[in-house]
């Protein structure tokens, strides 16, 4: 039984001490496919380097929301360390644009090689208060890049729901793509259907407090579903709290399994089958 992990971060530092072991033993343990997925452009870079490195890891590069601007180092006493607005360099605007460039310069560089299976993780987070105009920019400068080379995308959304279906309604993607760690929220899951994404489930959809987990599963057609772990973020029952890792995606699967009537095997090769297909991977 194979597994494929649609979204991870291997670039992440909590893996600096093991990385190569521990990725060895992920794929020992039946993940052979993975996806480390950029949301930098210097992690972007570094998931690229992972997919060059391991033939069953494959990259996606883009520029979230919450990276498009680097805060500056005020003093935890400052006044002006709640004012969102007065946190950014002034430079940041400039910032932000060129590392959208070097995204574009990134893929082009290297889409031969087939490691670049998507741009993302890209989208709109108004979870903190960052500029939502600069947010939107990007989300579309993103979207074109995609287009420009026929790739799919990888969406993140947070606290953002009708805004990132407004833009995804106003500027289709060619290759569709994924909500990756969808947010439970039955709207987004309509919607994003309607227009041909996949949902992605992640380790809340485990959680003991997650509301409409069982719902949103049943909404999604098995032919739409793909597992991640978010790795090492959001790690799933019964090891919620740990440092995540692929090892952990067999406990989303149980929880589809378990709401959809299936086998974890049925899960896993639908969603290995699913993954191939969204981020158009033919080996």
């Amino acid at each position: 039984m194979d597994f494929f992990d649609s979204h991870a971060h291997y670039d992440d530092a909590r893996f600096d001490d093991e990385r190569d072991k521990l990725i060895k033993e992920v794929y020992k343990s039946g993940v052979t496919k993975i996806i480390s997925a950029g949301y930098s452009l210097e992690g972007s870079i570094a998931s690229l380097d992972l997919s060059s490195k391991y033939n069953f890891i494959y990259s996606t590069v883009g520029i979230s929301p919450n990276d498009l601007l680097e805060r500056k180092n005020f003093d935890s006493n400052s006044e002006e360390i709640n004012n969102t607005e007065k946190n950014y360099p002034q430079n940041d605007n400039k910032m932000w644009k060129q590392n959208i460039g070097k995204i574009d310069k990134l893929i082009s560089t290297n889409l031969s090689s087939k490691r670049i299976v998507a741009v993302g993780e890209i989208g709109l987070d108004y979870h903190y208060d960052t500029d939502k105009k600069i947010q939107y920019q990007a989300f579309l400068k993103q979207i074109y890049i995609a287009n420009k080379y026929n790739l799919p995308i990888v969406i993140h959304t947070r606290d953002a729901v009708m805004d990132t279906l407004t833009i995804l309604k106003e500027h289709p993607v060619n290759k569709k793509g994924v909500f990756h760690c969808c947010p439970l929220n039955r709207e987004l899951v309509k919607e994003a259907l309607k227009l041909g994404f996949y949902i992605s489930m992640a380790g809340p959809v485990t959680f003991k407090n997650s509301k409409n987990a069982n719902e949103i599963i049943e909404m999604c057609p098995m032919n739409k579903i793909l597992i991640e772990t978010d790795s090492p973020y959001l790690a799933p029952e019964p090891v919620r709290g740990t440092r995540n890792d692929s090892r952990n995606l067999k406990y989303i699967a149980q929880k589809i399994a378990s709401v959809k009537g299936l086998t974890v095997e049925e899960v896993a090769k639908a969603t290995y089958k699913n993954t191939m297909s969204c981020f158009n991977i033919d080996n």
